[in-house]
C-alpha cells in the first residue's frame, strides 16, 4: 500500500504530497485523514494521509511510514476539500489550512498528545444474597438503578467497595468521561413577536443561501436563531453558531442550553486543550446538534448542517490576522454550498460590504426594526468635551458623572466603555520628552499600574517602570493618556461607594474570568462594569440603564479607511446595552468631534444615514465595497533590504497587474514588530484575472530567499 502524506512543513515550496510505503502491520489502520509519523529528509515529522493508492508515481525508492499516531480520522472528506478551497482563497500552505481547522492536540506535530479524562465507575455484577452482611447488602442496593461513579459514593470507603469487587458482586472500571465545559441554563418561556416570526418564515421559505438579519439592538435576533435551529433539528439537521467574542459565549450558551440541553458543543480559545479535544470528538462522533464558538468553530466537523449563523457579523474578529488569513464568513459560505445549508448573518450595524450585497440582492435582507417587548431605544446625549473640559473631573464630564450618580441612587447599573486597556497609554519624560518604546517593536510601551510594569501589546515584552529618564537622566517620568486602570481609580475617588468591575484583556486572561465577571454583574454584585470593546457587543443586562463612552472619537483617529465605520459600530453597539428592559435607558458619548457624522448618526441610531454618507466616501476613494483590496507586506530583519525588496515587488506587480491600482510601498502602521521591519503595498482592483497566480509566484520566490518574506492578505480588516 502506498499513501500520499502532507507533512507539517509550512514552507510554501514544500507544499505538496509525498509518497510513503505502508507495512502490512499498519495497513488496517490507514484511512484518508488519519495522522501518521514519517521520516522526512533528516527529521521525523507528522502529517496527514491525503491519498491511498496501490502503485507509486515516484521512480525513487519510497520510505516507510513509522507509525499511525491517531487511528481516528482527524480530517474528514469535507474538511480535506475545504482546506484546498481555503488554500486558493488565502494562498497559504495547505498544511497551514488544515492545522487551522484543528484543536491543538489534534494538529500534526503537536507535542501535547490527546489526553482523555477517566473516572472510576462501579457496576453491579450480581445481586446481594444472604452471605453478605447487612451493610454490604445496603451498599449493593445503591446499584439497583445502574452503575455508580466513585465520587458519588463518598460516604462508602474504597476498601468496602473493593471487598465487594473481590467477592464478585461489583466490577470496578475506568471509563472515559468528557470534560464539562458549561452548565445547562434554566428553561425560558418566550413567544416570538410578529416581526420575529416573519423573519423565521422568510429565512426558511426563501430560496437564498445567505441572509442578512439587520435588527436593532434588543430586537431579539438570538430568538430568531434559536427558532430556526429548533425547526432544523426536527428535520434531523444541525447548526453552527459563531460569536465574535469569548465574552458573549456564556450568555449565548445559557440561552441555547436552556432550549436544547446538552446537545451543544463549545469551541473557543478559553477552553483547555483537553476540553477542546473532548468537544471536537463529541462533534465528530455525532453526539451534538449545535456547535457554538468563535471564528475557528466554522470548521467543526458537523454533518447535515442546516444553518451557519454568524452573530454580530460586523465584528473584525471573524477575519484571522495570521496565516492562513481566512475570513470565517467566506468559509461559512463554502460549507453552506456543500451542505445545501443557509448562512444567517445578524447585526444591528452590518458591514458596508454585507449591506451593499443585500441591497443588490446577492443576500436576502431581513429587518427587525423594533425592540422586543415594546422597549424603546435609549436617549443618546453627545457631550462636547471641548466645552466640558473646565468642569470635568478627571476624565468624566459633569453630565456623565451626575448621570452615574443618579443611576446608582436608583439602584440601577452602569456600563462604561473605554477603548483602551492598561493604566495609561504611554510614559514620557516631562524634562526632555523622551517616550519609552519597545526595544523590539516600533510602538510605545503601555503602563499597567497593578503590576507596575510597562508592556508591549504586540510582542509581549515587559519591563519595570524606570524612575530616571534613560535619555536625560532626570527623575521626570510621567504617564500620559488614559487606560481602564486609571478610570477605575478615578471612579473609586469620585464615587467611593460604587462597586466597580473592570473587564478588559488583563482581567479576563485567566480561565473562566469572563463568566465570573458577567455572573457577578448579572447578580447585581457590582454597580458599574468598566471595560474595553469587550463590553460593547451582545451582552444583555436588564438593570443597565446608563452607558457612558469616555472617548467616543478615539477610533476616528486611527489611520484606516474603516475608522468611521468602526466608530459608528462601536458606539451603536455599546449604546444598545442600555435600557433593554422596560426602563428607558440613557447614553452619554464624550467626544471632541461632536459633529462628525459617525457620532451624530450613532446618536440618532440612523444606520441608513451613516451607510449613505460612508458609501459616498468609499466610492470617491475607491475602497470596498466598490473595490477589492489586497495587502502585500514585505518583511525582513534588515531595514535597507526590506525597503529595496518592497520596491522590487512593486515593479513586478506593476508589470503584470495592469488592471490594479497600487499604493506604496510605505512603512506599515507598526513599522517594526519583534525586530522585523515591515513595508506594505496596497492593491485596489475590481477584476484582475491573473492576480492569484502572480501573488502566489511572489510568495514562492521569497520563500526560497530566507532573509525576506512576503505576506499576502486578501480583503484585510485593518489597512
Amino acid at each position: 500500500m502506498i499513501v500520499g502524506v502532507l507533512v507539517e512543513v509550512t514552507n510554501k515550496n514544500v507544499d505538496k504530497i509525498f509518497e510513503y510505503q505502508v507495512e502490512e502491520k499498519d495497513q488496517a489502520k490507514i484511512k484518508i485523514g488519519v495522522r501518521v509519523r514519517v521520516p522526512f529528509a533528516t527529521r521525523i515529522l507528522e502529517g496527514f494521509v491525503i491519498e491511498i493508492k496501490q502503485k507509486a508515481t515516484s521512480q525513487h525508492a519510497l520510505k516507510k511510514i513509522i507509525e499511525v499516531t491517531s487511528e481516528d480520522v482527524i480530517l474528514n472528506e469535507e474538511l480535506l476539500e475545504l482546506g484546498k478551497k481555503m488554500q486558493e482563497m488565502t494562498l497559504s500552505s495547505l498544511i497551514y489550512c488544515y492545522q487551522a481547522m484543528l484543536p491543538k492536540s489534534l494538529k500534526a506535530g503537536s507535542k501535547n498528545s490527546p489526553s482523555k479524562k477517566y473516572v472510576t465507575v462501579f457496576h453491579l455484577i450480581k445481586p446481594a444474597d444472604d452471605t453478605l452482611t447487612k451493610k454490604q447488602q445496603e451498599v449493593l442496593s445503591l446499584f439497583q438503578n445502574g452503575p455508580k461513579r466513585r465520587d458519588a459514593l463518598s460516604d462508602i470507603s474504597l476498601a468496602r467497595l473493593r471487598l465487594l469487587v473481590e467477592k464478585g458482586y461489583l466490577e470496578e472500571r475506568q471509563e472515559e468521561e468528557y470534560r464539562e465545559v458549561f452548565t445547562v441554563g434554566q428553561k425560558e418561556q418566550f413567544a416570538l413577536t410578529e416581526e420575529q416570526q416573519h423573519a423565521v418564515r422568510e429565512i426558511e421559505q426563501t430560496d437564498k443561501s445567505v441572509f442578512l438579519l439587520h435588527g436593532v439592538t434588543g430586537s431579539g435576533k438570538t430568538e430568531v436563531y434559536i427558532e430556526l435551529i429548533d425547526h432544523a433539528l426536527k428535520l434531523g439537521k444541525k447548526s453552527i453558531v459563531l460569536v465574535p467574542e469569548i465574552s458573549l459565549t456564556p450568555q449565548m450558551i445559557r440561552r441555547f442550553s436552556a432550549r436544547f440541553g446538552k446537545k451543544i458543543a463549545l469551541l473557543h480559545s478559553a477552553l483547555s486543550d483537553g476540553e477542546k479535544y473532548d468537544e471536537w470528538r463529541r462533534i465528530e462522533r455525532g453526539e451534538v446538534d449545535i456547535v457554538i464558538g468563535a471564528r475557528s468553530a466554522v470548521f467543526a466537523p458537523l454533518k447535515k448542517i442546516a444553518y451557519i449563523i454568524i452573530d454580530e457579523e460586523h465584528s473584525d474578529s471573524y477575519k484571522q490576522e495570521n496565516n492562513p488569513r481566512y475570513d470565517a464568513k467566506e468559509i461559512a459560505k463554502v460549507r453552506a454550498l456543500t451542505h445545501h445549508a443557509k448562512v444567517v448573518m445578524g447585526s444591528a450595524t452590518p458591514t458596508l460590504e454585507s449591506y451593499a450585497r443585500a441591497k443588490k440582492g446577492l443576500y436576502q435582507l431581513i429587518c427587525l426594526p423594533h425592540r422586543v417587548g415594546g422597549g424603546t431605544l435609549p436617549d443618546v446625549h453627545i457631550v462636547d468635551m471641548n466645552q466640558e473640559m473646565k468642569t470635568a473631573r478627571g476624565h468624566f464630564s459633569k453630565a456623565l458623572l451626575d448621570a452615574i450618580t443618579a443611576t446608582l441612587e436608583r439602584k440601577e447599573q452602569v456600563i462604561l466603555l473605554l477603548n483602551r486597556r492598561g493604566y495609561s497609554s504611554f510614559v514620557t519624560c516631562k524634562n526632555c520628552g523622551y517616550v519609552l518604546k519597545c526595544p523590539f517593536c516600533d510602538i510605545t510601551l503601555t503602563y499597567h499600574k497593578s503590576s507596575h510594569m510597562l508592556r508591549c501589546h504586540y510582542c509581549g515584552y515587559g519591563t519595570n517602570l524606570p524612575q530616571i529618564c534613560p535619555s536625560c537622566k532626570q527623575k521626570a517620568m510621567k504617564d500620559l493618556g488614559v487606560g481602564t486602570e486609571k478610570i477605575e481609580e478615578e471612579l473609586q475617588h469620585y464615587l467611593p461607594n460604587a462597586r466597580v468591575l473592570r473587564m478588559d484583556f488583563d482581567t479576563t486572561s485567566k480561565k473562566g474570568a469572563h463568566e465570573k465577571i458577567i455572573s457577578l454583574f448579572e447578580k447585581k454584585e457590582a454597580d458599574i462594569l468598566l471595560g474595553t470593546q469587550i463590553v460593547a457587543k451582545g451582552l444583555d443586562f436588564p438593570d443597565v440603564t446608563l452607558v457612558g463612552v469616555l472617548n467616543a472619537d478615539t477610533s476616528l483617529n486611527i489611520p484606516d479607511f474603516r475608522s468611521s465605520e468602526t466608530t459608528f459600530c462601536l458606539l451603536s453597539q455599546v449604546a444598545g446595552r442600555s435600557g433593554r428592559s422596560k426602563r428607558r435607558g440613557e447614553v452619554y458619548l464624550q467626544t471632541y468631534n461632536p459633529k462628525h457624522y459617525a457620532i451624530v448618526d450613532a446618536k440618532k441610531n440612523d444606520y441608513l444615514s451613516f451607510y449613505q454618507e460612508e458609501m459616498r466616501n468609499r466610492h470617491l476613494m475607491k475602497y470596498p465595497p466598490f473595490y477589492y483590496l489586497v495587502s502585500v507586506k514585505v518583511l525582513s530583519k534588515d531595514e535597507n533590504k526590506c525597503f529595496q525588496e518592497a520596491n522590487q515587488v512593486k515593479k513586478v506587480l506593476e508589470k503584470y497587474l495592469k488592471d490594479t491600482i497600487l499604493l506604496g510601498p510605505s512603512a506599515d502602521t507598526v513599522y517594526k514588530i519583534s525586530n522585523i521591519y515591515r513595508y506594505r503595498i496596497l492593491l485596489k482592483y475590481k477584476y484582475q484575472s491573473n492576480l492569484s497566480e502572480i501573488l502566489n509566484q511572489l510568495i514562492c520566490y521569497y520563500a526560497k530567499k530566507g532573509n525576506v518574506k512576503v505576506e499576502v492578505d486578501f480583503n484585510p480588516v485593518h489597512v
